[in-house]
């Protein structure tokens, strides 16, 4: 890897900063946390520059060898982790459209690393990315195609370096090459999305344009007829700031239940709170229906795959995600889904025709080796 090595690991949001000290071959962490409610009165960092500068001095002369970026959408210029320069940082700027929560902290980021660092190399790696080759036919949305060509409008996916990472995890775990497997992959966290994966290519995922669209999340709504957007601007006088407002930050299991976190809702759906159950009932559902369309894109499948914080430790919503599809092959070992270990594990029983897995993600490791791998190619002669 041309000598990178120790890489910095940047996901910066408006008002945090999240980072990891990792080395991109072993995937060994030697230091990592967050710096939160950044700006705010009497938080640790006015800005994102002393947070970063902070951050720097408790690593307290850790070798840097490489910083490296999440940033969350790439449009279609950016299909693949990208050495930072300034044309790089215009080119995320005006992607700020599509990603307005996102993409202009991930700037903050960039500039205020570029800053503490000089002469230290800096490569953004895109949630889009992995998803950049995705069929024309996942891809587009029924619209005049003039006026999506026009602004950018068709199907972009996220999560991607999860998706990328929890592949290739998947068939060294299956021990086969991930080349001649058909994955379906469901990355459950805050945010949440399913993929379709084929021989290592994603041919279809939940997430769209931004990542709002698919599965029901935290705050987020997921699918949603359109023409509700209409019913509440007409009837409810709602505007679009307010509509924004309550699909990103107002809906999801929030919006049903009036709590985010599904290890709560878990909880007060065992204690016996209607609203609560509803909320798993709707999540679970969506899962099933994107878990039914998905073994049709791919024509079967040889595993499904949960991964991220809830798929990781929620056997109720693994448990949940798959009741009454035994007839499609897929079923769980009861006592393997009672588990709750940070390793890769099967959870279906023997024989079963789908492989039912847990496989942890490791975006942090991914961005750093995305980020030794691009430079070490730039390094080339």
């Amino acid at each position: 890897m041309s000598g990178i090595r120790s890489v910095f690991v940047l996901n910066t949001g408006s008002s945090s900063v999240k980072y990891r000290l990792v080395d991109a071959e072993s995937g060994e962490v030697s230091a990592s946390g967050i710096v939160d409610r950044i700006g705010e009165p009497g938080a640790e960092a006015e800005d994102h520059r002393a947070a970063i500068a902070g951050i720097l001095e408790q690593l307290d002369g850790e070798a840097i060898d490489a910083v490296g970026h999440r940033i969350v959408h790439g449009g279609e210029r950016f299909v693949r982790a990208t050495v930072i320069d300034e044309e790089v940082e215009r080119g995320i700027e005006q992607l700020a459209p599509l990603a307005p929560l996102h993409n202009p902290a991930g700037l903050l980021g960039i500039r205020a690393a570029r800053s503490a660092l000089p002469g230290v190399a800096q490569v953004a790696v895109f949630d889009t990315a992995f998803h950049a080759g995705l069929p024309e036919a996942a891809r587009r949305y029924a619209i005049d195609v003039r006026l999506a060509a026009a602004h950018g409008i068709r199907r972009y996916g996220f999560h991607g370096t999860s998706y990328r990472i929890v592949a290739e995890r998947t068939a060294e775990f299956l021990g086969r090459p991930l080349e001649q497997l058909r994955l379906i992959v469901l990355h459950l966290g805050n945010g949440a999305s399913a993929a379709a994966i084929e021989g290592g290519r994603s041919v279809d995922t939940s997430m769209g344009m931004t990542p709002l669209e698919g599965l029901v999340m935290g705050t987020r709504s997921g699918d949603l007829d359109p023409a509700v957007l209409l019913f509440l601007q007409r009837n409810a006088g709602m505007t679009v700031d307010g509509l924004d407002e309550l699909l990103n930050r107002g809906s999801g299991l929030l919006g049903l239940s009036g709590r985010s976190d599904m290890r709560e809702v878990v909880e007060a759906a065992e204690g016996g709170d209607p609203a609560a159950r509803l909320a798993i009932d709707v999540y679970a559902h969506r899962l099933r229906h994107y878990i039914g369309a998905y073994l049709a894109v791919l024509g079967g499948a040889d595993a499904l795959v949960f991964t991220a914080g809830v798929g990781e430790h929620s056997a109720q919503v693994r448990a949940a995600a798959l009741d009454g599809l035994d007839g499609l092959g897929l079923r769980l070992d009861a006592a393997a889904n009672a588990e709750d270990r940070a390793v890769a594990r099967r959870i279906s029983p023997a024989g079963a025709p789908i492989e039912v897995l847990v496989i942890p993600t490791d975006e942090e490791f991914q961005i750093a080796r995305e980020t030794a791998a691009i430079l070490a190619e730039d390094l080339r002669p």
